[in-house]
């Protein structure tokens, strides 16, 4: 399987501390292994998924989508406004 990293997922990991960038890796690997393991979401997101996992002591999501036998990492970040703001970025990449 194919994986896709969107700007705005490059971008926030790089910024993050090298132990974080780790945890995410992790987790990435993770979904690799089972695509199936995020949340299936419905409405304005739908076939995207979301996967909860925790970075130090702070809820972190992943939102990812399955397309064509490769995964595409859309964005990560902490629980609040994350719906929102991936909605937003949807918008301006017109997906």
């Amino acid at each position: 399987m194919k994986l896709f990293q969107m700007p705005r997922f490059k971008r926030y990991v790089k910024k993050l501390p090298r132990q974080f960038q780790q945890v995410i890796l992790d987790t990435v690997e993770e979904v690799l292994a089972d695509p199936e393991v995020g949340q299936l979401k419905k409405g304005d997101l739908e076939g995207f998924r979301v996967h909860k996992f925790t970075m130090g002591r702070q809820l972190t999501l992943i939102a990812y989508k399955l397309e064509n036998n490769s995964l595409v990492l859309y964005q990560v970040g902490p629980h609040e406004n994350f719906y929102k703001n991936l909605k937003r970025y949807l918008k301006e990449i017109g997906g």
